[in-house]
């Protein structure tokens, strides 16, 4: 967009430390980063933010999470325990 960050500190209220924050992919504030949001016309964007409500919170986990499977047992035989003085 071609804006320093004392522009885009102008247009849209929010402190320069917080939009250098968000440049260096570091948290902020939700409202600051609404408010950059919109200072740079991408507030159709937000929606995009806010996950499906029609899907249930279990479907997320079950398309982020790799396939597990169960620990099985070994299939060797284990051998009794014997002292060590048995042979």
């Amino acid at each position: 967009m071609k804006l320093t960050q004392m522009d885009l500190e102008a247009k849209s209220g929010v402190s320069k430390r917080s939009i250098s924050r968000l440049e260096q992919g570091e948290s902020v504030q939700l409202d600051n980063f609404i408010k950059i949001m919109m200072a740079l016309n991408l507030g159709e964007n937000i929606d995009m933010l806010i996950p499906d409500q029609t899907k249930r919170p279990s479907y997320y986990l079950k398309n982020n999470r790799k396939t597990q499977q169960r620990v099985r047992k070994s299939s060797e035989t284990k051998t009794s325990f014997k002292w060590g003085d048995e042979e």
